[in-house]
């Protein structure tokens, strides 16, 4: 099977440019109906929905932001009545209030079906088995791929994360052929075989789907020579839908996003304005047939660049390159992502330490660790040992409770710390990815 849906992911350019028209036009009206941050920042900006007549006019509405999620938590952006939610989930936020999403049936019938043009660009069919070793929580990751996988018509184990031993013996045991996750768990998966001597012909995967990080070919070409799989490359953010928004296809040449569903544009981060093709900027997206939550130019702040011409695949869905980066200071820690101002925020309220810290996030072997310094004042620095110690353990423990990932906590003296006149440095990443 070579497309999931062939008229949607083949439609020429001025077929799709009319069905996103259509879909915008009655998305910005909804949206300014049902949704008050919407009919506001629209009011303010001088435009109303009359003014948007076709995609050509997308440029005339306000970007939405980050923000206006927190500030509108937990269900101020949600366009339709609760009785008609049916699904909740939230990424982390910035001062430990989640970013919420909401969904209708028909928003997860569509997000299914985003990721089932994934799974099936892979090369996956209804006779695979999937393994989704994402995690089924608030985070969207493995959910998302479980639906898509569903909607396929494959078999699906909800492995969801850790336990390596264990994700390795349920491939052995259940046949797994397609694998999700992120890449830099896979290749610890490889790794683990290859330290405790299992045979990779024990286990008989063939394809990967691989997502939620950033990652290079050269990893894509590692996994591909390691495991023996064809890797497939999966994007998405929860604030959108989930997984599935972009995916990569056997030509590999960039990501085909699925805009049937979401319109894609890269602009200038400085002037807001639309960048040619070619030209990398920020990625923002509008969600057009989204009923709960339907997004208006949300400014993702990932950096990429977009090509619209046909690919040799046969698909004319735009495509648009790897990420490259961020414009702000988010990082994506083992498929999390993580604001040096959440952690300010628990250094803060924990007690005895200084607004002074430093994160440094490397890459030991395939899995990415980050590390937490933080400058304890000089009144604590003179306590007892065993007070020190319980004070990391404090640190520790509350920033896992609002990350959600293990960090390692070293408590240094006061003014160990580099000062700068400038903007302070608070990220050192290591990482080459």
């Amino acid at each position: 099977m070579r497309y999931f849906n062939e008229h949607e992911e083949t439609m020429s350019r001025d077929e799709m440019h009319a069905l996103q028209s259509e879909r915008l036009v009655e998305t910005v009206n909804r949206a300014y109906e049902k949704v008050a941050p919407y009919r506001a920042k629209m009011d303010a900006a001088g435009v109303s929905p009359d003014d948007i007549k076709s995609v050509d006019d997308l440029a005339k509405l306000p970007f939405t932001a980050k923000q206006d999620l927190r500030d509108n938590y937990p269900y101020g952006m949600t366009a339709v009545p609760m009785s008609e939610v049916v699904r909740i989930h939230a990424s982390s936020g910035t001062t430990g209030k989640q970013t919420v999403v909401t969904y209708t049936q028909h928003d997860l019938d569509v997000w299914a079906e985003c990721v089932a043009r994934v799974l099936t660009a892979a090369g996956a069919t209804n006779e695979d088995i999937v393994q989704v070793c994402y995690g089924y929580s608030m985070f969207t990751g493995g959910l998302g791929a479980h639906c898509g996988a569903e909607k396929l018509g494959c078999a699906v184990i909800p492995a969801s994360t850790g336990n390596t031993a264990r994700q390795i013996m349920m491939m052995q045991d259940f046949g797994s052929t397609v694998l999700c996750c992120t890449p830099s768990y896979a290749l610890y998966m490889y790794e683990y075989m290859r330290d405790n001597n299992i045979p990779i012909d024990s286990i008989h995967l063939k394809y990967g789907i691989f997502g939620a990080e950033p990652w290079s070919d050269k990893m894509r070409a590692q996994l591909e020579e390691n495991l023996h799989i064809k890797a497939t490359d999966i994007y998405g953010l929860s604030e959108v839908c989930g997984p599935g928004v972009a995916f990569s296809c056997s030509e590999g040449n960039g990501l085909h996003v699925n805009e049937d569903h979401f319109i894609i544009e890269v602009v200038d981060p400085k002037t807001g304005m639309p960048q040619p093709d070619g030209v990398p900027g920020e990625i923002c997206f509008t969600c057009i047939d989204k009923e709960a939550m339907p997004l208006i130019r949300y400014n993702t702040h990932d950096i990429s660049a977009l090509h619209h011409e046909k690919c040799s695949c046969g698909r004319t869905l735009v495509r648009m390159d790897r990420i490259t980066g961020r414009s702000d200071d988010m990082l994506i820690i083992r498929g999390v992502n993580v604001f040096p101002s959440q952690i300010e925020s628990v250094l803060l309220s924990s007690g005895n330490v200084d607004p002074r810290y430093l994160i440094v996030v490397d890459r030991k072997g395939t899995l990415d660790e980050i590390e937490i310094k933080v400058e304890i004042n000089a009144a604590q620095f003179t306590d007892q040992i065993r007070g020190l110690e319980e004070l990391q353990l404090k640190i520790k423990k509350n920033i896992e409770s609002v990350l959600g990932i293990a960090a390692k906590i070293t408590l240094v003296e006061p003014g160990t710390i580099e000062r700068s006149v400038g903007k302070t440095q608070h990220v050192i990443d290591n990482r080459k990815i």
